[in-house]
């Protein structure tokens, strides 16, 4: 009965710690932004960003910056066309958005839920406003994944890029690129006091 007693209480030490951490640490080993884009009107591709970071503090204000140069599309002229091309100066993306925390701390181990998060992305010195469906799923008292639940599709001209694919279109030889793409998250947040 002791042992059970002891058991228990640390249980709900653990989780109380978690649920009441001032910060959530992105893990940026295992968390990734992908992308992905349509040539020639039947060619589809998929492409990453490799390096991440950020936070949510315990407020739920959400930030997490993307390194442009860790564009990942399997090809490496076409990173460093990219990079020269489409994201010209900017070497960071950041997205910012805030989240029920207590959404989060109601959830239990192996608990999910869907919301929705609204969120704005700075990019090249504008602000674009994103919608996100996600899925949040609490993977251990310390640990959240966060995915997205569907798609997000952005703009090209609302992302200001569209000289940079055309620049990409015409050094490729290509007769189109699509003007729109669909991203999708993957993030796992680690609980940190």
């Amino acid at each position: 009965m002791l042992t059970i007693f002891k058991t228990a209480t640390l249980a709900l030490t653990l989780m109380s710690t978690a649920a009441l951490a001032d910060t959530w640490t992105l893990d940026s080993d295992r968390s990734v932004l992908g992308f992905g884009s349509i040539k020639n009107d039947d060619t589809g591709e998929a492409h990453v960003f490799q390096r991440l970071s950020g936070s949510v503090n315990d407020d739920g204000q959400a930030v997490i910056d993307i390194d442009l140069t860790s564009v990942e599309t399997n090809i490496d002229i076409r990173n460093e066309r990219m990079q020269e091309h489409v994201f010209g100066p900017a070497t960071t993306a950041t997205l910012t958005a805030n989240v029920d925390m207590d959404q989060i701390a109601a959830l239990r181990v192996g608990d999910s839920t869907v919301t929705e998060i609204e969120g704005d992305v700075g990019f090249l010195g504008q602000d674009i406003p994103v919608f996100l469906d996600v899925f949040i799923m609490r993977m251990s008292e310390d640990q959240v994944l966060v995915t997205t639940n569907s798609m997000l599709f952005v703009s090209t001209e609302e992302a200001g890029i569209n000289a940079g694919i055309d620049m990409l279109m015409e050094i490729a030889g290509l007769d189109g690129i699509t003007r729109t793409f669909p991203v999708t998250l993957r993030l796992i947040f680690d609980a940190t006091a």
